[in-house]
């Protein structure tokens, strides 16, 4: 029995380090594509600040946000939204690697199936960390302030980036399922209905009382009321009716929830072929 578990116990460590090499090296790969066309990463990231300036000036002084600037209102919806759009991106690439034969070539390989995929979520988290980090800049550039302590800050950013990766998961499902780059920016799409119908750009209390049900519950709301309760302080807890923890809690659930369905179901697409 002894000798048993020590062979199990190798074959375990031996998987283990085949997928985390595995994923260490097609992210890499995924890394480098990013590199050697950095106007992915710059359009991204211009795209994003340019469409936040659009809404701090052009509708900034149109939406009223209770006793909150619409500045500070309106940052931590930006940016927890943003992370959808730029999880498109995650999408049309799984589809090109699908059209080019690069994952055919993969699955020739003797390595763990799921790491393809989880080299493609981490390479296009950090994507959009850095767009992220670049909106939050030019935020407090014009005029966001950070209300809760440098701590809570640094909390909801991380929170940010781990919703993210959630969603990372979900886009690249659609690029399995989409069947071509064209299908899997149009599927990508969806997200838009997502973000507008939300708490990000407007108070939900301001919409009409049938789709408040749909913009309050929905996980991206409790995402953007998470972000505020951390950054905005006690001016949050007011505007909002719940501490920040009430939020995070929902958001992590969410979260976890996400990532418990999309995850078995991008491996098992896979797996399919």
């Amino acid at each position: 029995m002894t000798a048993i578990a020590h062979d199990l116990d190798r074959r375990d460590a031996r998987v283990t380090t085949g997928l985390a090499s595995s994923t260490l090296t097609i992210t890499r790969r995924a890394a480098l594509r990013y590199l050697r066309t950095p106007q992915l990463i710059v359009m991204a990231t211009v795209q994003m600040a340019l469409f936040f300036l659009i809404y701090r000036y052009m509708f900034g002084g149109a939406i009223h946000a209770g006793s909150l600037p619409y500045v500070d209102f309106l940052v931590p919806g930006f940016v927890a939204t943003g992370v959808l759009f730029s999880g498109i991106g995650a999408a049309v690439a799984t589809a090109e690697d699908l059209e080019q034969g690069f994952v055919d070539r993969l699955r020739s390989l003797p390595i763990p199936r799921s790491s393809v995929l989880a080299a493609r979520a981490i390479a296009d988290t950090a994507i959009l960390t850095l767009s992220s980090a670049v909106t939050v800049a030019i935020a407090f550039a014009v005029g966001f302030r950070l209300h809760g302590s440098v701590g809570q800050g640094l909390a909801a950013f991380g929170l940010v980036v781990l919703f993210g990766f959630a969603f990372e998961w979900v886009f690249v499902t659609m690029g399995l399922l989409a069947g071509g780059a064209q299908a899997a920016q149009g599927m990508g799409m969806i997200v838009f209905p997502l973000a507008f119908i939300s708490s990000a750009y407007v108070p939900a209390a301001s919409m009409p009382g049938w789709l408040q049900v749909f913009a309050k519950h929905q996980p991206l709301t409790y995402m953007v009321d998470a972000v505020r309760g951390l950054t905005l302080g006690s001016q949050a807890q007011v505007e909002l009716g719940h501490p920040a923890s009430y939020y995070v809690a929902r958001a992590v659930v969410w979260t976890t929830a996400i990532l418990i369905v999309s995850v078995p179901l991008a491996v098992a697409k896979y797996r399919r072929g």
